[in-house]
């Protein structure tokens, strides 16, 4: 198979006619590079086609358009996803137009018939011929209609982060999220110092710049080579954004502390927060997913950290506590962080933080009754839709005797009126977070 024919097979598999058959992208990648021992020239050249097709499906269908809309009868899925992959590669990428369009028309023989073959090639021929310029606003109904083609993302996301963070900065967020996401790293402490990290990279020839706000995250310029030496060194530091290593920054847990972390999934926040512990205090998981607490539990052992891990559910009050400080980062619609996944804009529905609010607030509620008086409890999501943030915290406020607390000094560029803590998704390649400190009245 050519690296075109792989990168198609990734955007099938995402996009499966069948639910049950869809694979994520990352997965359906790692899989086809695997089974066909891509070397790592190819695999970028099928990441970036896949990926990019897959993101910008919108706008390559805007551009699709003109040349299909005398069309009666629906084309065949696959030759759907042929013609946009071909139109990806001929306005994104470098690659000789008239090598483009042979594979592509070539591939659209052997997955269609010679007709199909046909008007792939004519398609592409009058896209080519049309030098068809990039969206213009003024072409628009709407600014959110412009933004969501231009940048291809479904028009109730661009209306949310309008409303969000106004008319200003949603241009520049659109634009951000489609930007390579931001590497980072956190560092074991126990091991090694944040500089003798990045020395080690350094000698690699990779950059890696501390965090100014989250004090064991390193900011690494090179994804690629953290992705293939993670295993080896996976005692000495791990991936994680930076905005998602904010919660534990903003919790700040000690020594001597009893610290509860719920939802603690595959159990980045709770290495962080045991390294910040120093093995003193005692630090309690609880996570509903045995594969994950299995895998925590492998985490920890290998990184020497004592921490107690059970299988619970965050809504449900638990046999233990109180605690000094409880970290909850609850399930939530992961609007914050649709440029980690391409396929996530076109997963998500506008009605899911509405759906997960309820979980949410019974979440916060549940961890609210084991928080010592005077102890902290930090709430964050990947999400900066409303509906999972401030509609969460405000009415629990209201009906409880917390207060919000004082974040520590180096967010103030982040927080709002309130005092939270709101990360604007893609900026500067972090994921979009919102992070709330509570905590309960003496």
């Amino acid at each position: 198979m050519s690296a075109r024919s792989h990168a198609l097979a990734i955007v099938r598999d995402v996009f499966a006619h069948e639910v049950k058959r869809r694979r994520p992208a990352q997965a359906s990648l790692d899989y086809h590079v695997r089974k066909a021992g891509l070397d790592d020239r190819d695999r970028a050249f099928v990441t970036e086609l896949a990926y990019g097709a897959i993101k910008m499906r919108r706008l390559l269908d805007w551009y699709l358009a003109p040349h299909l809309s005398q069309r009666q009868k629906a084309l065949p899925p696959v030759i759907d996803e042929i013609l946009r992959l071909a139109v990806y590669e001929l306005r994104f990428m470098r690659s000789p137009a008239r090598a483009v369009v042979h594979d592509w028309v070539g591939l659209a023989k052997i997955f269609g018939h010679r007709g199909t073959a046909g008007l792939t090639n004519a398609v592409l021929r009058a896209f080519l011929r049309s030098e068809p310029p990039a969206p213009k606003e003024a072409d628009f109904q709407s600014r959110d209609e412009f933004l969501g083609v231009a940048f291809s993302f479904p028009k109730w996301v661009i209306r949310q982060w309008r409303e969000i963070f106004g008319d200003d900065r949603v241009a520049e967020i659109t634009q951000a999220v489609n930007q390579a996401p931001q590497c980072a790293v956190s560092v074991n402490t126990l091991r090694n110092t944040r500089d003798q990290i990045a020395a080690w990279f350094a000698s690699n020839g990779v950059q890696a710049t501390p965090s100014p706000y989250v004090e064991e995250i390193l900011l690494v310029s090179d994804s690629a080579f953290a992705r293939a030496h993670e295993a080896g060194h996976a005692a000495e530091w791990f991936s994680q954004d930076e905005a998602a290593a904010m919660p534990v920054a903003i919790a700040n847990p000690q020594p001597e502390e009893t610290v509860l972390d719920l939802c603690s999934g595959r159990g980045n926040k709770a290495v962080q927060a045991a390294i910040r512990m120093g093995g003193r205090g005692r630090l309690l998981c609880v996570e509903k997913d045995i594969r994950k607490i299995r895998g925590l539990q492998a985490r920890l052992a290998t990184s020497d950290l004592q921490a107690t891990v059970i299988e619970g559910d965050a809504t449900q009050p638990l046999q233990a506590g109180p605690f000094d400080r409880i970290i909850l980062d609850a399930p939530c619609s992961g609007v914050g962080v649709l440029g980690r996944h391409p396929e996530a804009r076109w997963r998500k529905s506008a009605d899911d933080g509405a759906r997960l609010g309820a979980l949410q607030r019974a979440m916060l509620e549940a961890a609210a009754q084991h928080v010592f008086p005077g102890g902290a409890l930090v709430y964050s999501v990947c999400s900066t839709d409303p509906r999972e943030t401030t509609e969460i915290i405000e009415p629990f406020l209201r009906s409880n005797k917390f207060a919000r607390g004082l974040v520590p000094a180096g967010y103030e560029e982040f927080q709002n009126s309130a005092g939270d803590v709101v990360i604007p998704p893609g900026v500067n390649g972090r994921g979009g977070f919102y992070i709330a400190r509570l905590e309960r009245s003496l």
